[in-house]
C-alpha cells in the first residue's frame, strides 16, 4: 500500500516539489490568461475603478469610509485577492472570512457590492474576461453571506438571503 500525505506534508515540500507546483501554477495562470485576456494590469485598473465607485456610494461607501483609513494597502492586497480568484496565481494569502464577520452587512449590501462590481467588471474588463470576474464575484458574495449569516445564529435555506433584525426592510425593497 502506497503511503499518503497528510495536509501538514503538503507545507512542507522539497526543493523539486516545489518547483514543479510553481510550474504547473504559471502553466495555469497562462491558460486562464490566454482564454481571458486578464493581465495584473486589468486587475490593477478593475480594483482601482471598483474601490473609486465604492468609496462613492452611499450604501456600501461609509461602511469602507469607517475601517479603511490608508487605501493604498488595501488595494494592493485587493489587487493580490483578484490576480488570486481570476488568475488561480496564489499571490494572496488572506483569509477574507473573520475580516467580513463583524460588519454590520446583510443581502442588501452584498447586492449592491455585486452591482457596483459587475457594472465596473464589464467597464473594463470587456465581454470575455468581465463574466469571468463576475462570475467568481457572485460566488465570493454568496459565501460571505452565508458566513456573516451563519456567525449570526442563521442557518439558510437554498434561495434564502441573509436580513439583519436591526435593519427594517427586506430585499425585494431594494
Amino acid at each position: 500500500m502506497k503511503p499518503t500525505r497528510s495536509t501538514l506534508d503538503f507545507a512542507i515540500q522539497t526543493p523539486d516539489e516545489r518547483r514543479h507546483a510553481e510550474a504547473r501554477r504559471a502553466k495555469s495562470v497562462a491558460r486562464v490568461q490566454a482564454e481571458t485576456g486578464i493581465n495584473e494590469a486589468m486587475i490593477d485598473r478593475l480594483v482601482e475603478g471598483f474601490y473609486e465607485r465604492v468609496r462613492q456610494d452611499s450604501l456600501i461607501g461609509p461602511i469602507f469610509m469607517e475601517r479603511v483609513s490608508d487605501w493604498g494597502p488595501h488595494l494592493a492586497q485587493m489587487k493580490l485577492f483578484w490576480s488570486s480568484v481570476a488568475l488561480h496565481s496564489g499571490v494572496y494569502q488572506g483569509r477574507p472570512m473573520p475580516k467580513h464577520l463583524p460588519l454590520p452587512i446583510d443581502a442588501r449590501h452584498f447586492d449592491r457590492w455585486l452591482e457596483i462590481f459587475e457594472a465596473t467588471a464589464m467597464e473594463i474588463c470587456g465581454p470575455v474576461a468581465g463574466p469571468h470576474f463576475i462570475v467568481r464575484a457572485r460566488r465570493i458574495a454568496q459565501s460571505l453571506e452565508l458566513g456573516i449569516a451563519n456567525s449570526n445564529g442563521v442557518l439558510l435555506d437554498h434561495g434564502q438571503r441573509f436580513v439583519r433584525s436591526d435593519i427594517g426592510w427586506t430585499p425585494e425593497e431594494v
